[in-house]
């Protein structure tokens, strides 16, 4: 082919389309058979085609088929029953919960967690200052300690925030507290989740002392035994996270 043969983008017309992405088939089934779980047509209880009845129902593969059925297992939308196949769960309340991890990914996603949190996190503050023994408080200010260390080294601290609420959770000495928030991990601490733009070094770096000033004011509350002084100082720290992204959610609008 001479040099002025060669085909030129703009003239090669289908040929230079932008590829499609790979096809996912495991994420295709699972959405399939999501929908009609959650839609009813596969009723509570009723059990799923088998293995070779979907490879050939739906042309894919036995492995494609498993990773699906893996899937909507730990989404708590199908049991296994030893020698009769998979059934629908016959009580879909009865689903683990779960986190969007993309819907943490958004404003409004972070604002809904963190008002979650709030509904938690004050009462367990204030019963942690009712039952802190002298070892919680030693881990609690030992938390406060990493977050100040990690501050003065231009850290973004995501690690010891995350340990402060999580000791906080533990003075309570009630695991169901102390579960929450280890089931949420770092997914609390919204700067983990979203990056918010043209933030300047200064700027982050008051907020972040901001926010050990609210650690102090709330692990000083709890080593006091005062429950309506760590209810109101986790509200307000809390509280003010929240606001904080209200703010950029209506400075996007």
């Amino acid at each position: 082919m001479a040099a002025d043969d060669k085909i030129r983008p703009e003239t090669a017309g289908d040929a230079f389309r932008p590829l499609r992405p790979p096809r996912n088939l495991t994420g295709e089934l699972t959405a399939r058979l999501t929908e009609e779980i959650v839609s009813g047509k596969l009723a509570p209880a009723s059990r799923l085609p088998t293995e070779q009845e979907m490879i050939a129902t739906f042309g894919v593969s036995r492995t494609v088929v498993r990773e699906a059925i893996a899937a909507l297992r730990s989404e708590g939308l199908v049991v296994s029953r030893q020698g009769a196949g998979i059934f629908v769960t016959a009580d879909m309340t009865r689903r683990p919960f779960r986190l969007d991890a993309d819907g943490l990914k958004t404003l409004q996603g972070v604002i809904d967690l963190m008002e979650l949190r709030m509904s938690v996190e004050i009462e367990a503050a204030g019963l942690a200052a009712e039952r802190r023994t002298p070892t919680d408080v030693a881990d609690i200010a030992r938390s406060l300690a990493a977050f100040e260390r990690a501050v003065a080294e231009d850290d973004d601290a995501v690690d010891a925030d995350y340990l402060f609420h999580l000791s906080v959770s533990k003075a309570t000495q009630n695991d169901y507290f102390r579960s929450f928030i280890e089931y949420l991990g770092r997914h609390i601490i919204p700067r983990r989740s979203v990056h918010i733009g043209a933030q300047s070094d200064d700027d982050r770096r008051a907020y972040l002392a901001k926010v050990l000033a609210e650690h102090r004011n709330l692990l000083e509350a709890i080593e006091a035994g005062n429950p309506s002084a760590a209810r109101a100082a986790m509200r307000k720290h809390l509280r003010e996270g929240r606001d904080r992204y209200i703010k950029l959610v209506e400075t996007a609008d």
